[in-house]
């Protein structure tokens, strides 16, 4: 995204160029991030605002407690009311198919 001018944001002309650059970076063992930056912009002297959020790790699992607290709010939404039938929903969506070298 490219912005042209900030008015009242100090130290940053109404006539800059402002790019926002979104990027998910991990810190090095002594705390520090590295950020790079793009070749129109290397040569430039920056100003940089940082906003740290930490992400989840797409490793853990959720606790049986969160995940029962998601089942819960699923049926309150309503999201299973069109299945009568578990056993019969489940057959009529699988797609079993062919394992190689079986008929």
């Amino acid at each position: 995204m490219v912005v042209k001018g900030i008015a009242g944001v100090p130290n940053v002309p109404d006539s800059a160029t402002v790019k926002t650059i979104t990027a998910i970076l991990e810190a090095g063992p002594d705390g520090t991030v590295h950020l790079p930056v793009p070749e129109a912009l290397r040569h430039s002297k920056l100003s940089v605002t940082a906003i740290f959020h930490v992400l989840p790790d797409p490793e853990e699992r959720p606790t049986q407690g969160e995940a029962m607290a998601a089942l819960r709010k699923l049926r309150e939404m309503g999201a299973f009311k069109a299945i009568s039938d578990p056993v019969a929903w489940q057959r009529e969506i699988r797609t079993d198919r062919s394992l190689p070298g079986r008929d």
